[in-house]
């Protein structure tokens, strides 16, 4: 059997896909990835279907050995990754053979690092998911002596390739995060909302991947007449206020309706910077129309679909290359614009 074992593992790392769409009028959020764009990354590291399960390591990582020989990618929150104790690469795809021991310690920068492999993990499917949704009491954490399964690579054998890297832009030091309007931002007064976009938050004590609170100096961001807010549906991204005014952004596994006022909601591209922002870390809010949210969430959707194009091999140093027989050192011309790796390209 294809698999993984869990040698050493950190607190809370699981199992992540793209989670369950369609069961909130049921009282389940859809769950999946914290950062939707790692799962991604990965995937066009490998050349896969970007709907594959990975392990989501928050905040460190642990110690794996593989069964069989396999390809792994490492993206979000940069962790230091070994092999065998040789140093790899992050935000790259490597290949493992049996009986080699993956070390990956903490995180450098961020809070959510991705594992991913050749044919995705293969753990048990609930209601059409892989992924563990701990509040809805669907899968656990993963744990030390665990066996993770691996599913077979679907993938061509011409297009399972290993040695990819990716330049991925900075989502890990916080930054600025686009806001539209909800239906209750009208409940917050003007000069509330200018004020609110106007101050610079860090993360507080209370976060998980149902929310993140944000802690500010001065006085909080109450609406008008909230104590007789209806509950409404909630979704990732909005912007809830407890009753002293203090913000939460919802996240992957929120709660699915909420009697607290929003003041807007978060742009889907930009909840990656909400979750990968550590303790410390700066982040402000920046109103945008609901016009403009959409074409910068159009812009981010674009440039994630061009992500497998964007993939280039690594440069290594032929001295850390143990397996240097094993590459095409010399071969014919390629085009400087077709993606070598995609079937019909010329070469």
């Amino acid at each position: 059997m294809r698999a993984l074992k869990v040698l050493r593992i950190g607190l809370s790392c699981t199992v992540q896909d793209c989670g369950r769409p369609g069961y909130l009028g049921q009282g389940m959020s859809q769950g999946g990835a914290a950062d939707m764009q790692a799962l991604a990354e990965g995937a066009a590291l490998l050349r896969q279907d970007g709907g594959m399960a990975a392990l989501e390591m928050a905040g460190f990582g642990g110690s794996f050995e593989a069964r069989e020989p396999m390809r792994i990618a490492l993206t979000g929150a940069e962790m230091a990754a070994t092999l065998d104790g040789a140093p790899l690469v992050w935000n790259a795809s490597h290949r493992i053979e049996p009986g080699q021991r993956l070390e990956i310690g903490a995180a450098k920068r961020g809070v959510y690092g991705y594992l991913h492999v050749g044919g995705g993990f293969a753990t048990p499917q609930r209601l059409g998911a892989r992924a563990a949704h701990l509040v809805a009491a669907l899968g656990a954490p993963v744990a030390e002596g665990d066996t993770l399964p691996v599913g077979d690579e679907i993938t061509p054998a011409a297009r399972q390739v290993t040695g990819l890297g990716l330049t991925v832009a900075d989502r890990f030091s916080g930054g600025e995060l686009r806001l539209v309007e909800s239906f209750q931002s009208d409940l917050f007064p003007p000069e509330v909302r200018r004020r609110f976009a106007e101050t610079v938050f860090t993360p507080g004590r209370r976060a998980s991947r149902m929310a993140l609170q944000l802690m500010s100096e001065g006085e909080g961001f109450a609406a008008e007449g909230q104590l007789n807010v209806l509950s409404e549906i909630i979704v990732p991204g909005d912007v809830q206020m407890t009753g002293d005014g203090q913000p939460f952004v919802l996240l992957r596994e929120a709660q699915t309706t909420g009697g607290y006022p929003r003041i807007g909601t978060v742009l889907p591209c930009d909840l990656a910077r909400v979750t990968q922002a550590a303790a410390g870390t700066a982040l402000r809010f920046r109103w945008v129309s609901l016009d403009e949210g959409l074409a910068q969430q159009a812009a981010h959707e674009a440039a994630v679909a061009r992500l497998p194009s964007a993939c280039r091999p690594l440069l290594r140093d032929p001295a850390d290359m143990g397996d240097l027989l094993s590459y095409q050192l010399i071969g014919g011309v390629i085009s400087a614009e077709a993606d070598p790796f995609e079937t019909g390209a010329k070469t």
